[in-house]
């Protein structure tokens, strides 16, 4: 079975080697037919301490390494500052 992907914007990086990632989905109700907005904070691990808040990234489902984390970031691009 593959390892789900998921992406989202960091949040919070002041952990040593773990990052704290919003991930965002839409849907739309079932009964009221508008679309609604969800978002939940999932820990993942950034071995090299890489990626700041604002960044936008891309977490993979792992083993789990800690009482929270349970995702890798594969991969993330940096964000844009003025």
């Amino acid at each position: 079975m593959p390892k789900r992907t998921l992406q989202g914007v960091v949040v919070s990086d002041k952990q040593d080697k773990t990052v704290v990632v919003r991930v965002d989905r839409r849907f739309t109700h079932p009964i009221y037919k508008k679309t609604i907005r969800r978002s939940k904070n999932y820990h993942a691990h950034d071995e090299k301490n890489e990626f700041k808040a604002g960044d936008t990234v891309r977490i993979e489902e792992s083993k789990p390494l800690s009482k929270l984390k349970r995702w890798i970031v594969i991969q993330g691009e940096k964000a844009k500052t003025a």
